[in-house]
C-alpha cells in the first residue's frame, strides 16, 4: 500500500537536512519492515582494520550473514502527513516520531530521516517502492555510519529458518568477554520458546536491555537496535551442547569474544560496593551549571537541609535512560517527595555549548521537574577528577544517596532494567535507600 503524502512544515533539522516538502511523493508503506545495519566484516576488536582475526573468532556461522545486524520495525501514520515507527526488541517497543520525508535536493529522491534525538543520531535512507537503502549515523562521533536497508513486508529478524534446536538455552549463564586489551565477566539470561530466544546480559556496570533473535540447531543469534545500541551477539554451543562460544559486536567499532556456561548460582559484584567515598572525605560537594546556565551548588538554598539523590549519567547512555524512566516513574507515584534528585550530566561532546543542548533536549523530551548540571565528558577520568571524592566513575548511569548533611549513605553502580530479573531487587534496595535518607 502506498500513500501519497503532503507535508508542509519547515524545521531547523529540515533545513539542514536539504529536503524539499512542497510537493507531493509517495511515502513508504505502513506494517512490518525489515532493517538491516551492514556490519563491516573487516573491523575486529579495539577497530584494528585490516588485522588478521584471531583464531578463536574466525567462526562460521551458516544459516546467518553474520556481517548484518537486523531489527524490526512497523510504519504507522499518525495522520496524512505524519508518521511514526516502532522499533523492536523481544518485548520493548521504541516508537519514534521524530520523522521527515521529502524530496532530496542532491539525489532528487524520496528520502526519509528518521531522528533519535535523545541518542543524537539518525537514520537517512533513500524509499522506493518496498525498499528503503541508506545509513545510520551517529552525529556525536566524527563520521560514524553504518549502511542500513530496510525491506517491507517482511517481519521475520534473523531468518526465516526453523532448525530443530539441539538443546533449550533458557536459564542464566556464567559468561566472559574478551577482547585484545581486556576482559570481563557477566550473566547470560535467556529465554526459549521453540526457535525463538530472547534475553539479556548484565555486567557489574549495566545490562545490554532488551535483545531478540533465533536458535537454529547448535547456533543462537541475538540483537538490539535502539538509536543507541546496535549490538549483535553469535555463538554455537560446543563440548556436548554444554558451553557457548561466539562474537559480539557493537556496531562498526568493537568486536569481542565471548564463552559461556550454565551456572544457576554466579553472581556479579555487589552494585552498592564499586564506588566509594576516597580516604579523606566524608561528603559530597560540587559547583555546576545547569541548562538555564545557572550556577548550582549543594550548598544552595533550594537544597539545604534535604535528602539528595545524585544521578551520574549521559544523554547517550540508554541504561541512564531507562534509570531516568523509572525515576519520572516514581515521582509520578510520589509527587513532592521530601528529597531533592540532581543530574550531573557527562557528555560525548568536548564542546561544552554542544553538550548543555543535548541536555536541554534531554531536560524538554522527558519533563524533568529535577535540575540536570552539565558536569563534564564522557570521559571517566575525567570525569572522576570532576569528582575527586569518588574512587572512580566506574559506570553510566551511578546514583548516590545523601542525607540532610550531604554525607554519602549509599552509591548504586550501574543500573540493572526491566529486561532483567534483577530489576525488582533494584527497584526495593531503591526504595529502602530512600527510607535510610529519610529517617537518617
Amino acid at each position: 500500500m502506498k500513500i501519497l503524502i503532503y507535508i508542509s512544515f519547515i524545521s531547523t533539522f529540515l533545513l539542514s537536512s536539504c529536503l524539499d516538502v512542497g510537493e507531493s511523493f509517495e511515502g513508504p508503506a505502513p506494517g512490518p519492515w525489515r532493517g538491516v545495519l551492514q556490519l563491516d566484516p573487516d573491523f575486529i576488536t579495539n577497530n584494528k582494520k585490516g588485522a588478521p582475526l584471531p583464531e578463536k573468532m574466525n567462526m562460521k556461522f551458516e544459516d546467518i550473514n553474520t556481517t548484518q545486524l537486523p531489527f524490526t520495525f512497523d510504519v504507522r501514520y499518525l495522520a496524512q502527513d505524519r508518521i511514526a515507527i516502532d522499533i523492536h526488541n523481544g518485548t520493548e517497543v521504541i516508537t519514534v516520531d521524530d520523522i521527515i520525508i521529502g524530496r532530496d535536493r542532491k539525489t532528487a529522491k524520496d528520502t526519509i530521516l528518521i531522528d533519535f534525538p535523545i541518542y543524537d543520531s539518525s537514520i537517512k535512507a533513500i524509499y522506493q517502492g518496498n525498499v528503503m537503502a541508506g545509513d545510520w549515523i551517529v552525529h556525536s562521533k566524527d563520521d560514524y555510519r553504518i549502511p542500513f536497508k530496510a525491506n517491507f513486508g517482511k517481519d521475520h529478524r534473523f531468518t526465516v529458518n526453523n532448525k530443530k534446536p539441539v538443546s533449550d538455552l533458557s536459564g542464566k549463564w556464567k559468561v566472559k568477554f574478551m577482547d585484545d586489551d581486556e576482559s570481563y565477566m557477566a550473566i547470560g539470561e535467556f529465554k526459549q520458546d521453540g526457535n525463538t530466544l530472547t534475553g539479556t546480559f548484565i555486567t557489574e556496570t549495566g545490562d545490554y536491555r532488551y535483545l531478540a533473535g533465533t536458535v537454529q540447531a547448535d547456533k543462537m543469534y541475538l540483537s538490539c537496535f535502539d538509536g543507541s545500541h546496535a549490538f549483535l551477539f553469535e555463538a554455537k554451543l560446543t563440548e556436548n551442547n554444554t558451553i557457548l562460544r561466539g562474537r559480539f559486536k557493537s556496531g562498526t567499532h568493537y568486536t569481542a569474544f565471548w564463552e559461556a556456561t550454565r551456572d544457576p548460582e554466579f553472581s556479579l559484584a555487589d552494585p552498592n560496593s564499586l564506588t566509594y567515598l576516597k580516604e579523606g572525605y566524608d561528603k559530597m560537594a560540587f559547583s555546576f551549571r545547569n541548562t538555564e546556565g545557572e550556577l548550582i551548588s549543594l550548598e544552595d538554598e533550594q537544597f539545604a537541609g534535604k535528602p539528595k539523590i545524585i544521578q551520574i549519567f549521559g544523554t547517550w547512555c540508554p541504561n541512564c535512560r531507562d534509570e531516568t524512566e523509572f525515576l519520572i516513574d516514581y515521582l509520578d507515584k510520589n509527587p513532592n517527595p521530601p528529597f531533592e534528585i540532581i543530574a550531573l550530566g557527562f557528555e560525548k561532546y568536548k564542546d561544552s555549548a554542544k553538550s548543555m543542548k543535548a541536555l536541554a533536549k534531554y531536560k524538554q523530551k522527558f519533563d524533568l521537574p529535577y535540575p540536570l548540571l552539565l558536569a563534564g565528558t564522557s570521559n571517566k577520568a575525567e570525569a572522576a577528577a570532576a569528582l575527586p571524592m569518588l574512587n572512580a566513575i566506574i559506570s553510566y548511569p551511578t546514583m548516590i544517596f545523601l542525607d540532610k548533611n550531604n554525607a554519602v549513605k549509599k552509591i548504586h553502580t550501574g543500573f540493572y532494567g526491566p529486561a532483567t530479573t534483577q530489576y525488582q531487587a533494584f527497584v526495593e534496595d531503591f526504595e529502602s535507600n530512600i527510607e535510610n535518607i529519610l529517617t537518617d
